[in-house]
């Protein structure tokens, strides 16, 4: 017995049509017209769009930040994006001082395994390079590891230097992984962080007057510099500035090999955020992230970036932390302010809304920043990120016509705020089948089942 989705037009990277599809065994068996067969079941998706699950290529789930853990762990973070349309999203398993990439792997398992509602793989976050480490890069593409991060930024914590960049680059040409990188400079930071504090300048918005946007735009040159020495691909995750995709594009040209993300959060909200409320003056610690927000210059040119296809992907960074009992940690020196914002529940009805309805974006390419490309740079397509025979059954049912407001109360993600509170929503995920599971029903979580699958990618 099948699942037949009836009505719907159907939207990829590249075409639009209207077709009926079959689902059976997981999988997307046909597409096309009077595919019924006796006993299945026809699901009507009349007035609505077919998308593939979006993937979300960034996450922090269950993180411990050092003064506390994120408020999403897997179970909470992966029922948000279900019902925010992402069916796969790719977490950060962070390699601690002193472990290898093995360790760092299974403690990241402990915390997904039976735990998610959608389906996850991991990128290897390294803080520690060494020889040994460097040696295990080949081991973790047999346990559906083949992306990695540095941190350029987070001085004594997660920084790597210059020479263990171009070390890591190597050898991700030698066995063809995918490096990604945070880039800004962590040590021009470091010195502007203890600047301010000395001149005791505490409140948020000095944490986004700490981190200018030279620190991004400098950070992402050097990369690339280096990059080009090793030959090699790199992936520059949460760009932020004009400045830093300037420097990408005439890179390009040059010849370098360049894949870019953005994130909702710099394309819709800016530094404004961090003046004082009048009636809460620590409210801008909500929006204490990094990279910080940005000049409106900077949304529109990101915009652009994404029209022209210099960017590649839109992710989240969604990394949440609570405004009362964990933002507030830092209430007397912005530095202890937990850094990261929630975005994982409403990325797809942002960029419909924001995107799309206002023409910056068409609809196949939204599709190919949120699913697609995602896929095929992380080695999920074409099992995932399209909707074509043969590929897993991730489906979102997308209803046009609803109209509403983005609130916190009404959210799936386990954090007191969203930085997009009453933001118009045009547009929302009304079902989602989870590789040929209807896991959302008219807009409610139906499987309560943890059915999320490790994803080992190529």
């Amino acid at each position: 017995m099948g699942v037949v989705i009836k009505g719907g037009k159907i939207i990829t990277d590249t075409d639009s049509y209207y077709a009926d599809l079959r689902i059976e065994n997981e999988k997307i068996v046909s597409i096309g017209s009077n595919l019924e067969i006796e006993g299945d079941e026809v699901v009507s998706a009349q007035g609505c769009y077919l998308l593939p699950g979006a993937i979300d290529p960034h996450t922090h789930f269950d993180l411990d930040a050092g003064s506390t853990v994120t408020a999403d762990d897997f179970r909470s973070g992966s029922k948000a994006a279900l019902i925010g349309g992402t069916t796969t999203i790719i977490d950060f398993a962070t390699q601690n001082k002193g472990e290898t990439l093995k360790e760092g792997l299974n403690n990241w398992h402990k915390k997904a395994d039976q735990k998610c509602y959608c389906d996850y793989g991991f990128h290897m976050a390294i803080t520690d390079w060494n020889e040994n480490v460097s040696s295990e890069m080949e081991e973790m593409k047999d346990l559906g590891v083949t992306s990695y991060k540095m941190y350029m930024a987070y001085k004594n914590v997660l920084q790597v230097n210059d020479s263990e960049i171009l070390d890591a680059l190597n050898k991700s040409k030698e066995i063809g992984a995918l490096m990604s990188f945070h880039c800004e400079n962590g040590d021009i930071i470091d010195f502007l962080v203890n600047k301010a504090k000395n001149n005791n300048e505490l409140s948020p918005k000095y944490h986004a007057i700490t981190r200018p946007d030279d620190v991004e735009a400098e950070a992402v040159y050097r990369l690339i510099k280096l990059a080009k020495m090793a030959d090699v691909p790199i992936y520059i995750v949460h760009l932020s500035t004009k400045r830093a995709l300037e420097i990408v594009t005439t890179e390009r040209k040059n010849g370098a090999k360049i894949y870019v993300e953005t994130c909702p959060q710099y394309l819709l909200l800016d530094e404004s955020c961090y003046e004082m409320d009048k009636e809460d003056d620590f409210n801008g610690a909500k929006y204490v992230m990094s990279p910080p927000l940005r000049k409106k210059e900077d949304q529109e040119y990101l915009w652009n970036g994404i029209k022209n296809k210099d960017i590649d992907t839109v992710a989240t960074d969604h990394c949440s932390f609570n405004y009362k009992g964990q933002k507030d940690l830092g209430r007397n020196d912005f530095s202890k302010i937990p850094n990261g914002s929630p975005g994982v529940e409403h990325r797809l009805s942002l960029m419909y809304t924001n995107g799309v309805l206002k023409e910056r974006i068409t609809l196949n390419q939204m599709v190919d920043l949120i699913s697609t490309k995602p896929a095929k740079l992380f080695g999920m397509y074409p099992q995932k990120g399209t909707i074509s025979v043969g590929s897993d059954a991730d489906i979102v049912i997308f209803n046009p016509d609803y109209k509403g407001q983005i609130s916190a109360k009404y959210q799936i993600q386990n954090v007191d705020y969203t930085p997009y509170e009453g933001f118009a929503q045009i547009g929302r995920v009304r079902d989602v089948f989870l590789r040929g599971n209807r896991v959302v029903k008219e807009f409610l979580i139906c499987d309560k089942s943890l059915c999320g699958k490790y994803i080992h990618r190529k």
